[in-house]
């Protein structure tokens, strides 16, 4: 395992992240979209930071095909635009890339910096190691370059996979208030993982629990509709 530093004002350096190598982390990197490493080379090319995260990596890590990639990059969504023929740019305050192909779209992401702010001041953007500490759980906390095989953990993540757990990133005292649906989620990736929630995050989401009802219809239903598409249905709702 290797370390990933950065300068602090004072010229101090200071560790940031794990830097994992294909031989310790074991992704199998004949599993990954052939389009998602393209998609990265090129965001590389053009010297910026690129890196499939989320639930692809998650997966990848249980030995398991992710059936999406997202892309989190330190390009602009207007860079990105610029680069790919197939790119559309979605959303209102912070915007998003999706790269449409025959088959399936890419989402690529610019690295948020976790404040509010304008688009056009970029005071929503940020670094890497900020988009990081704005990731809801371990399991989804990972940045993983397939062009040199190296997995970045900001969060002690890898941690959470030894020991089988669903620990949140953020501070559990505002994170089911200001997004009430990572409850359900938590709990639908404590089931499809098969490790178990945190004593912390159970014990917030009871705490939290009645949050849900102000939570619109849409977007429960689309929650409920990934839920019903999993395959693990049953076993989610019953845990709910």
């Amino acid at each position: 395992m290797l370390i990933r530093y950065k300068k602090e004002q004072n010229g101090s350096s200071v560790p940031v992240a794990e830097i994992y190598p294909e031989k310790e982390h074991g992704i199998d990197a004949r599993t990954i979209d052939l389009d998602a490493i393209w998609t990265v080379r090129k965001l590389k090319q053009i010297g910026a930071e690129a890196y499939i995260v989320g639930g692809a990596v998650r997966d990848l890590l249980l030995g398991r095909k992710p059936k999406d990639f997202d892309i989190a990059t330190s390009a602009t969504p207007r860079q990105v635009q610029k680069l790919f023929w197939n790119a559309r740019i979605i959303g209102k305050r912070f915007k998003l890339v999706h790269l449409i192909f025959k088959d399936k779209i890419l989402e690529v992401s610019t690295f948020r910096s976790g404040e509010d702010g304008s688009v056009e001041g970029s005071t929503i953007y940020g670094t890497v190691e900020q988009d990081a500490k704005r990731r809801d759980f371990g399991v989804n906390a990972l940045y993983y370059d397939p062009t040199d095989g190296q997995l970045l953990d900001f969060n002690h993540s890898m941690q959470d996979f030894k020991k089988k757990r669903i620990r949140s990133v953020l501070p559990l005292a505002t994170s089911f208030v200001e997004d009430p649906v990572r409850m359900i989620r938590a709990i639908k990736y404590s089931v499809t993982t098969g490790f178990s929630l945190q004593f912390d995050v159970r014990r917030a989401i009871r705490r939290h629990a009645v949050e849900l009802a102000r939570v619109s219809g849409s977007r429960l239903t689309e929650e409920v509709t990934k839920i019903l598409c999993s395959g693990d249905s049953s076993l989610i709702l019953r845990e709910l």
